[in-house]
């Protein structure tokens, strides 16, 4: 396995991933996917942090987070997943309880490591953003990135609200010309 390191002593974009335990597809249901955006609005909140992009899919999340301060992106990422974790438990153990009751109550929601990704340059971070907002076009779910209701690509293209601010770091704002590729 790889042990690949997170470098967090500058304020660079970070792209994060992270999966559902044993990837199962927890985020199936439009109310988990509604905990994950808030708990990411709320912990950018608490944290001064922005996020530039993101993508919910069944099993897993994509985002794109800047922080004002260095040395929060593991702190922020406990804490959301954390979050994260305790609604949608109590989601699946109120509205969906015949699932549940096929899972292990002790078992995790999301599998224990994330995946980062320092972003240095806007070309780089132009690259993520389509990346992340053709996923669920790649899986089969929608057509077009736009027509996902789970991904910051319907505010690139048409404006729309996505659950949360979609900003620019600083010194990576967008240009006049900048086109996201959907």
């Amino acid at each position: 396995m790889v042990n690949r390191r997170v470098h967090d002593n500058e304020k660079h974009v970070h792209f994060v991933t992270f999966s559902c335990f044993k990837r199962r597809e927890l985020l199936q249901h439009d109310q988990s996917k509604r905990i994950v955006i808030g708990q990411l609005g709320s912990r950018l909140k608490q944290h001064q942090g922005i996020c530039t992009g993101f993508v919910i899919m069944p099993n897993h999340v994509h985002a794109l987070i800047w922080f004002t301060e260095t040395k929060q992106l593991s702190p922020f990422m406990n804490k959301w997943k954390d979050q994260s974790s305790h609604q949608i438990k109590k989601l699946y153990r109120e509205k969906f309880p015949n699932y549940w009751s096929q899972l292990d109550n002790h078992e995790h929601i999301w599998q224990p490591r994330y995946y980062g990704f320092n972003i240095w340059s806007r070309q780089k971070l132009e690259e993520k953003l389509n990346y992340i907002h053709l996923n669920p076009v790649r899986a089969g779910l929608v057509d077009r990135a736009v027509d996902w209701k789970w991904s910051s690509a319907r505010w690139y293209e048409d404006g729309k609200e996505v659950g949360l601010p979609i900003e620019w770091p600083p010194g990576m704002e967008t240009e006049d010309e900048f086109a996201v590729e959907l």
